[in-house]
């Protein structure tokens, strides 16, 4: 009875549920679908396809080890996707086809087509939960709906994870060998252009690279979490973010190393790994809120009275914004890490995004695109519930009146210039105090090869607070 597992966003033979639960039922055969039609239509970055060939690659190896054939596909978009599962399962007459369910709409949409695809076929679909701690649905208000407010959200996952913690699956045993020839694993595909080495070399591909960064961190950096994680010149955060979006480490796995460190408290003891397993459980949150409430997985705001904001259409702004080159150097420094490593630090994100949406007053939905088109661990759920949150068009956000100033973040969270200097070689030249604000010292003409600002934040602040105060009782 062969099995077919078809593998998306979970990239690895460790604690796998779709992979176990298939080798355990029979000979097992794993499909890969190469989509660039797809991932251009979900704004994926090249530097994420590019991460995602090269982990199939060290995946390949380490599939080859179970004697489980990895199939390589290529359609365009996922509407052919069923009647290319068909055809295979026909093939190679599978039983059953496993997969680790996905909670975006199109992606629901797909594996429901694929479903009815199989209806009249001897072939049945057995869906796996992998991807989170709980099956979005199963936590839920005593009203039974979906949670919109964090802090509930969390208080339930803690006591559900307190009476019953999900368990970590081993590597499954090697299967008898069958066959089937595996495909080789592109390198990479058209309209996706290969990244730098320096930018792949921060960012290794596979289970060993994401296992020793996760253990690294677990040893010298959760305990000082919360006070470091603010701070973007520092190694305060895990950097894990492209490995779970890969699906190359898995939550539970994240949650197992924490907890060891923890004595096995999830709310108390160190506050550094009680910090983490909050943002663990906010990256279920937004996932819960994907699935709970599709609109936002379809470019629409999660409170929908604010899609009467008087959005600017200001092209120049934007892509200053876009290239580092607003005169704001905490906003600056951060889009030009995020364009050369694929990467932002987690505090400068809110602080460009509100940037954007508030003292810009640019759609946030423009700064989410651009996000996506470049992060490496770019996640629908994760990316459109940061935006919104700093846009306060979403679940549990910042309060409308709530503006981080770029000036005095910058001073608090990179008091000595290290990471505006590292990014801005344009201003190393300055003091501490002169870095964060160059003009405040330059005058009028500013900094020699630094633009001025390209805003008043005390003028575009006053905008923003009248553009949501207009909305009125909508608020």
């Amino acid at each position: 009875m062969t099995q077919l597992l078809w593998l998306r966003s979970d990239l690895r033979v460790a604690d796998n549920t779709a992979l176990a639960a298939a080798m355990n039922a029979g000979p097992t055969v794993a499909l890969y679908l190469i989509t660039p039609a797809q991932w251009l239509a979900h704004d994926d970055a090249a530097c994420k396809i590019d991460f995602q060939l090269r982990n199939l690659g060290v995946l390949s190896t380490r599939l080859a080890e179970l004697n489980v054939p990895l199939l390589i596909r290529r359609v365009e978009h996922w509407q052919a996707a069923p009647a290319q599962i068909v055809d295979l399962c026909r093939q190679y007459q599978i039983d059953t086809l496993h997969i680790n369910d996905e909670y975006g709409v199109n992606e629901q949409r797909r594996d429901e087509a694929t479903a009815e695809a199989l209806r009249n076929t001897p072939t049945r679909l057995q869906r796996h939960l992998d991807q989170l701690l709980f099956a979005p649905g199963s936590v839920k208000t005593l009203a039974g709906d979906c949670f919109k407010v964090f802090s509930q959200f969390r208080k339930v996952c803690y006591l559900r994870l307190s009476h019953s913690l999900p368990r970590c699956l081993p590597v499954p045993a090697p299967q008898a060998w069958i066959p089937v020839p595996s495909d080789p694993v592109p390198t990479a595909v058209a309209d996706f252009a290969s990244p730098s080495d320096v930018l792949r070399g921060r960012w290794p591909a596979g289970e060993e690279a994401a296992h020793k960064r996760l253990a690294s961190f677990a040893e010298h950096g959760l305990a000082e979490y919360q006070q470091r994680r603010d701070f973007p010149a520092q190694s305060g955060t895990s950097r894990l973010s492209p490995y779970l979006v890969a699906g190359v480490i898995s939550p539970r796995q994240c949650l197992h190393a924490a907890l060891a460190m923890n004595q096995g408290e999830l709310d108390s003891g160190n506050p550094g790994v009680v910090t983490w397993i909050n943002e663990l459980l906010w990256r279920e949150f937004y996932k819960h809120i994907l699935h709970g409430y599709p609109r936002v997985s379809m470019g629409r705001a999660f409170r929908s009275q604010t899609e009467a904001l008087p959005w600017r259409h200001a092209p120049d702004e934007l892509a200053a914004w876009q290239q580092g080159r607003t005169g704001f150097p905490i906003i600056d420094a951060a889009m030009r890490q995020l364009l050369a490593t694929g990467w932002m630090h987690n505090r400068l994100r809110m602080i460009v995004a509100m940037f954007l949406s508030k003292n810009l007053l640019i759609d946030w939905r423009e700064g989410e695109r651009w996000f996506m088109r470049h992060l490496i661990d770019g996640d629908l759920a994760a990316n459109n519930g940061g935006w919104q949150w700093s846009a306060s068009t979403g679940t549990d956000s910042v309060p409308y009146f709530r503006l981080f100033n770029p000036l005095s973040q910058s001073a608090k969270f990179d008091p000595h210039g290290d990471f505006l200097r590292q990014w801005l070689p344009e201003l190393a030249h300055l003091s501490n105090r002169d870095i964060h604000d160059p003009r405040a010292s330059s005058g009028l003409f500013g900094t020699p090869g630094y633009p001025l600002p390209i805003v008043d934040l005390t003028t575009s602040r006053e905008r923003a607070l009248s553009a949501f105060r207009n909305l009125g009782e909508r608020l």
